[in-house]
């Protein structure tokens, strides 16, 4: 089955589940990667999917940052637990967006 991914209007992006895609994906600069970044954690094991993650929460686009931290406590909620990196990316951020992941692992 072939996939498609919509990276300029993220449709699609939910289900990603190919980590060599988002790492490709990240290296043309595409938009949506944060987004990307919450399928990666509901799709890929989480050590798989931490890197990417973690990249994500660096994105220059302020709502891309802000999925990617959805993505940590989408990560969160489905494992009980996260990865010395996300943990680390947690106690960096500030306030706001670790309420963001706080948030998003408690539903």
């Amino acid at each position: 089955m072939t996939r498609s991914w919509d990276w300029a209007t993220g449709e699609g992006l939910l289900g990603l589940d190919d980590l060599g895609e988002w790492d490709a994906a990240f290296e043309r600069g595409e938009r949506n990667l944060g987004t990307a970044a919450i399928g990666l954690a509901f799709n890929c094991p989480l050590e798989d999917a931490s890197p990417r993650i973690v990249r994500a929460t660096q994105l220059p686009d302020t709502d891309q940052r802000g999925f990617a931290f959805t993505a940590v406590g989408t990560a969160a909620r489905l494992n009980g637990a996260l990865t010395p990196e996300l943990y680390e990316v947690l106690r960096a951020a500030d306030r706001g967006r670790r309420s963001i992941a706080v948030n998003a692992s408690a539903t």
